[in-house]
């Protein structure tokens, strides 16, 4: 099996090229700042992989329009490549972010689709378009919308968390209830694969998610936990909080309105459908025991 995968220098491209190396499956990087890119994709490859994209900025300082020329755009000529070529499966990573920025109850795939980000939005435009065309005989889409994935070598949002319980200091969220999906990186690239080699799957749209959810208090527990120190919750008023944060959303603080929102609101996404088409019933790594293989490599990064 020979793959292309767009994004490879990224956190995920990463892990999966060497994951896919691992499993004898043969992997070339397809760089779409090269002009000549489209000449690349022949007869020879399996899959593409697109995971090539541009992140919601959480400073606020990104146009509009830089999401849709990567996100959407970019996304768009790859797809049209791909129907001409000779390629079986096209899987694009999106978001759980194209459908909703907040979750009121479990996330499923039918959901319909209301982001309020350009980055969301970016995102649901290159599904709307992938999902309208018709695939020729023998080829598949699989259109991929993982929640927070975390790994070693990604502090990514865990990070102020870490830097907290780590140092000793008070978690002052205490007050803020809420349930949170992730995803490792290694149930990532086990689904990838299962799905690689699976010819059976039909083509659509599936959530990628760990089995259970996590709140944020068990996840400050969790990280105690590792490092072998006691878990210190404030249950500071939340109204006092949020009052407070407004503060960062100025001055360059730990703590803005959007942080605070990441760090305490509820995303709960569904992986019921991608389970049931793999003939699975539990994911190889627990939420719990991915996030401490997270954590623990954090103080070699």
């Amino acid at each position: 099996m020979h793959i292309i995968i767009t994004g490879s220098s990224g956190f995920v491209g990463q892990n999966l090229e060497k994951y896919l190396l691992e499993g004898d499956v043969e992997v070339t990087r397809l760089s779409l700042r090269e002009q000549s890119w489209r000449t690349r994709i022949d007869r020879q490859y399996d899959a593409i992989i697109h995971l090539a994209g541009k992140a919601h900025d959480t400073s606020n300082t990104s146009q509009p329009e830089d999401y849709f020329k990567v996100n959407t755009d970019l996304t768009i000529d790859l797809f049209n490549a791909f129907l001409s070529s000779e390629v079986g499966d096209f899987f694009y990573f999106s978001s759980v972010k194209a459908v909703a920025d907040s979750v009121d109850g479990i996330l499923t795939e039918d959901a319909t689709g209301n982001p309020l980000t350009p980055y969301g939005k970016s995102k649901l435009q290159a599904e709307e378009y992938l999902l309208s065309k018709k695939l020729p005989e023998g080829k598949r889409l699989f259109i991929i919308r993982p929640c927070m994935i975390h790994g070693p070598g990604n502090k990514g949002n865990l990070n102020l968390l870490y830097q907290v319980v780590k140092k000793g200091i008070p978690w002052p969220l205490a007050a803020f209830h809420n349930q949170r999906s992730f995803l490792s990186i290694d149930n990532l690239n086990f689904l990838i694969v299962s799905m690689l080699k699976d010819g059976s799957i039909g083509s659509g749209v599936y959530n990628f998610a760990d089995d259970e959810p996590i709140s944020t208090n068990d996840l400050v527990k969790i990280i105690a936990e590792t490092f072998g120190k006691q878990p210190r919750l404030l249950n500071i008023p939340s109204k006092l909080i949020s009052a407070f944060v407004k503060i960062g959303d100025v001055l360059p603080l730990p703590l803005n309105s959007e942080r605070l929102k990441k760090l305490t609101e509820s995303y709960v996404v569904s992986n019921k459908k991608i389970k049931s088409v793999l003939r699975i019933e539990q994911l190889p790594l627990n939420s719990s025991d991915g996030l401490k293989v997270t954590i623990k490599s954090f103080d070699a990064i």
